[in-house]
């Protein structure tokens, strides 16, 4: 028995979870993942009449929300700090723009959310007329943020699209240049399949701003859904990461 417990708590694929759920990012996609699966079950129980269940359920997505504030205290100056350098690094103007564009809105949705987080635990008290123009404005950000992410996905990807066809296009005598050629494509390649990744996870995440500030209506079992989808995305890719591999 104690041999069985040894090989379990000692497991690769334990120490990886353990490595993953040490950094804040890892924990947060995980309690994000717990969080809107959590929605859309309360939904589904509630929709069937299951109303002590759904409360349950519904009250550990709030706790969820709100203890992922707390993780995402001050994250809003990286946001700054990405903006400020994609002011001034070289490339293509619009993805320069767009690019810019998602750190501002990042920005303001995780500063205000700041606000809205020390309002919820009662350390600043806000009016609630304020507390509703202000959660609202937090989604608004985040919408915008996501709206820019996707134009940004979709003009990179048309750029590496452009470059991988000019590289297949070219021929060369030498072996040399030809494996460099096939090392430039390989990393292409790579670049394209994070940008189509993320272009996934931005597609089902915009909805949920959207219909938080009455753009679209869907119910919490769709949005539950789509945040679940896409926080074990964003798990996965701390998961190799923690596996250094990309």
């Amino acid at each position: 028995m104690a041999s069985i417990a040894a090989q379990v708590v000692l497991h690769p694929v334990t120490s990886q979870s353990l490595r993953v759920l040490n950094t804040t990012l890892g924990r947060d996609k995980l309690y994000r993942g717990l969080q809107y699966f959590a929605r859309f079950f309360a939904w589904l129980l509630l929709s069937r009449g299951y109303k002590i269940q759904a409360a349950r359920w519904d009250a550990l997505k709030s706790h969820l929300a709100l203890g992922r504030k707390l993780l995402r205290l001050g994250k809003f100056m990286e946001n700054a700090q990405a903006a400020l350098r994609a002011l001034v690094a070289p490339g293509e103007t619009g993805e320069r723009i767009t690019l810019i564009g998602r750190q501002l809105g990042y920005f303001g949705y995780l500063f205000l959310d700041n606000i809205a987080w020390a309002n919820n635990i009662k350390f600043y008290n806000l009016l609630p007329s304020t507390t509703q123009k202000l959660n609202k404005r937090v989604m608004q950000f985040w919408f915008t943020g996501i709206v820019f992410s996707i134009a940004h996905g979709l003009l990179k990807a048309g750029r590496l699209a452009n470059e991988v066809k000019k590289l297949q296009g070219q021929t060369w005598a030498e072996k040399s240049a030809e494996a460099e050629r096939d090392l430039r494509l390989h990393d292409l390649q790579v670049a394209r399949e994070a940008v189509r990744y993320q272009f996934i996870i931005d597609v089902l995440d915009v909805w949920i701003p959207a219909t938080n500030i009455g753009l679209v209506n869907l119910n919490d079992g769709v949005l539950g859904i789509f945040g679940f989808i896409t926080s074990l995305l964003a798990l996965r890719q701390q998961w190799l990461a923690a596996a250094g591999k990309k």
